[in-house]
């Protein structure tokens, strides 16, 4: 008892209190109990992740210790990297008038919004971006997320009954998963940018309420465009709806940074887009940056091209796409 009390004193009143204390018998089998639990937790954890790690497949935090730029320094390392694996494609999360805006928001309105956007959390920020968004895509309306993974885990299932059909190309980004195994809608799922096999499985779908096509901009693994005309004369052909992810494409493919349907002069023909402020862009500023003219999209297609051509010169084999 000497060491139970011992481990007690140690607790939270709280902590102790979720004990459900009854008695002292009570006390010693809800501490065994949860240690024997614990343990078995640990021997499990312990396993998968010994089995991760003779895989190969264990990874380790960088611990970046400065800006997210093109040169960053890591903890335990004493020279500069080049970071070519961040989605900070332009460059704007540091740029001065952007870090301005942020500073200038949080001296306004403060940290933190004390609830959820249908209580007290709506802000005129909220509704002012929204509406930025929408005129930048030129669509009729748009709804902030607090990240994109949220959104596409939260869009189908809104949207879709199980009377309803979805067709989803088979390398759709992870949250695009994730959010059609939660939608009760049927499910087709067709081979990468195959045009006959996403026909055949519109075909297997008729009948259904309603039909829609779910498609990356840019597939994030590989770099591939989506061939984005072909999907919507298919989707007009079936009577489908479209929906474009363009988390990897918005900000800077695209002439004007407005991404894949730009890109291969489709505007106006995808139904919904789906996309992210934690990628190209960073804050409301960027859209004013990017709407008044900015040669920072010029730039990165630039050096896009001369990495390529260096690097195929050197002898690797470079997947993707040229773009712009």
């Amino acid at each position: 008892m000497a060491a139970l009390r011992t481990s007690l004193r140690s607790l939270s009143p709280s902590a102790i209190k979720a004990l459900h204390i009854t008695g002292r018998s009570g006390v010693q089998i809800s501490v065994r109990n949860a240690s024997i639990a614990q343990a078995a937790l640990r021997n499990i954890l312990d396993s998968q992740i010994s089995d991760i790690q003779q895989a190969g497949t264990w990874k380790n935090e960088r611990v970046i210790s400065t800006k997210q730029a093109s040169e960053i320094a890591v903890q335990g390392r004493n020279d500069k990297l080049l970071n070519f694996c961040a989605n900070n494609y332009l460059g704007l999360s540091s740029h001065p008038e952007v870090i301005q805006a942020a500073k200038d928001a949080l001296e306004k309105y403060g940290n933190g919004l004390s609830s959820v956007r249908f209580i007290c959390g709506t802000q005129d920020i909220h509704k002012e971006l929204e509406e930025k968004i929408s005129r930048f895509h030129e669509r009729e309306d748009a709804i902030l997320y607090a990240c994109c993974f949220d959104a596409n885990t939260g869009l189908f299932e809104a949207l879709l009954s199980p009377d309803d059909a979805l067709l989803s190309d088979e390398l759709n980004h992870a949250s695009i998963i994730d959010g059609v195994r939660l939608c009760k809608a049927k499910k087709f799922k067709y081979k990468n940018k195959d045009m006959a096999d996403l026909e055949s499985k519109l075909k297997e779908a008729e009948g259904a309420r309603m039909k829609l096509i779910i498609t990356d901009g840019v597939f994030s693994m590989d770099g591939k465009v989506a061939p984005l005309n072909e999907i919507c004369d298919l989707a007009e052909k079936y009577g489908a709806l479209t929906f474009v992810d363009e988390c990897h494409a918005t900000g800077f493919l695209g002439e004007t940074g407005r991404g894949t349907e730009e890109y291969l002069n489709c505007k106006g023909r995808v139904d919904i887009i789906n996309s992210t402020l934690g990628k190209a862009l960073a804050v409301e500023q960027v859209f004013d940056l990017l709407m008044n003219g900015s040669d920072l999209i010029k730039k990165v297609a630039e050096n896009t091209k001369l990495f390529r051509t260096k690097m195929t010169a050197a002898g690797f084999n470079i997947i993707g796409e040229v773009t712009q």
